[in-house]
Order: structure tokens, then sequence, then C-alpha cells
């Protein structure tokens, strides 16, 4: 029986690497939880503010990247791009895109 090599280029914790950052994230959570005496698991209404935290949290970093790019923040690019991905609704087109892209979508040629 013949053994397959590791590629020697890969760091052998690559692939638990989400494990390990989602376990660490865990533990500090669960220390900031102990240092505010909230049970764990948490009551559903915390729990729920802690998820929507979250998702909002995710939205720092494309607003600090579009910021550093020196792009301005728009209350119609908040709309588009971090609603959507904070509600989970789709996020819907500008009326500008709609009437330019309106007609090939349907197959219409224009």
């Amino acid at each position: 029986m013949r053994m397959r090599r590791r590629n020697s280029n890969a760091p052998p914790l690559a692939p638990m690497k989400p494990y390990l950052i989602s376990l660490s994230v865990g533990l500090l959570v669960g220390i900031i939880y102990a240092l505010l005496h909230v049970r764990s698991p948490a009551p559903p209404a915390i729990a729920l503010i802690g998820l929507l935290g979250m998702l909002i949290g995710e939205q720092i970093v494309p607003t600090a990247q579009r910021l550093l790019a020196g792009e301005p923040i728009t209350v119609a690019w908040f709309r588009q791009e971090c609603v959507p991905k904070i509600t989970g609704a789709p996020p819907k087109a500008p009326p500008a895109d709609i009437a330019a892209t309106g007609d090939r979508a349907s197959g219409n040629p224009s």
C-alpha cells in the first residue's frame, strides 16, 4: 500500500484554521459572558442581539475599506451593500440599473 505524502508547502493546520478561529472567538465570548454574569447559552433575546451585533459588525470591514479607498459612504451604497447582508433580504437594484438592464434581461433587443 502506497502512502500519499502531504504537501510540504501547506501548513499542517490550514484545513482547521476556521475551526480554531471559531473556537477562539467562542472562548472570548464565553469570557465576556462570564464577566457580564450572563448564563450560557444566553437567553434568546440576548443571543439574538448578539447575532445582530455580529451582522452589523461584519459591515465595518467593507465600510472601512471603502473609506480607505477614498470612496464616499452614501445612503444608497449602504442600502445596496450593507442592509441586505444585515437583514437577509435580497438587494434591490437601483432604478438606473433596472432601466439599463431590464430589456437585456428579458431577451428583448433594444
